[in-house]
């Protein structure tokens, strides 16, 4: 886990930006820490924002190019994907950080990348932000996003 070099989150004003978290719906527990994590951030620095579900990490690139496309300002994307004992864990994971990274490039709008490729469930529940937690990915994705779409906003004047 990284925990130790990550920024301080928070402490902007994003008054204005339409933000969608999407999120998957397995590994319940964790992903509800997650969306709970975006949600503070967003409520803290003022974005308006909506969660949708998706089934899986898979379907997180079309939701969230569609949601881009339909004029929000950023996306949080969150999801579990845990190891198995086939490709599938690499499949998944593959195509869920290539396909959000394309839908970024291709919008010019950013997605905080809130998808934990995990070994096993211990280290989703020590990085969702629940009580006992070392880190919280849900907030660090949300504040990523909303510092990316500041600094899009700046840059395009």
């Amino acid at each position: 886990m990284a925990g130790s070099g990550a920024p301080e989150t928070g402490g902007v004003d994003a008054s204005g930006l339409n933000v969608v978290v999407i999120a998957g719906t397995w590994h319940e527990v964790i992903t509800e820490g997650l969306i709970a994590g975006a949600k503070r951030v967003l409520d803290a620095t003022g974005a308006t924002y909506r969660v949708v579900r998706v089934p899986g990490s898979f379907e997180l690139p079309v939701a969230a190019k569609t949601a881009l496309d339909a004029g929000a300002d950023a996306v949080v994307a969150l999801g579990v994907i845990i190891r198995g004992g086939t490709p599938h864990f690499e499949f998944v994971s593959s195509a869920a950080t290539d396909g959000l990274t394309r839908v970024a490039l291709d919008t010019g709008k950013p997605v905080g990348f809130g998808v934990l490729t995990l070994d096993d469930e211990q280290q989703g529940l020590d990085r969702a932000g629940l009580e006992g937690s070392k880190e919280d990915k849900g907030e660090e994705a949300a504040d990523a996003a909303i510092r990316t779409a500041l600094v899009l906003r700046e840059l395009r004047g």
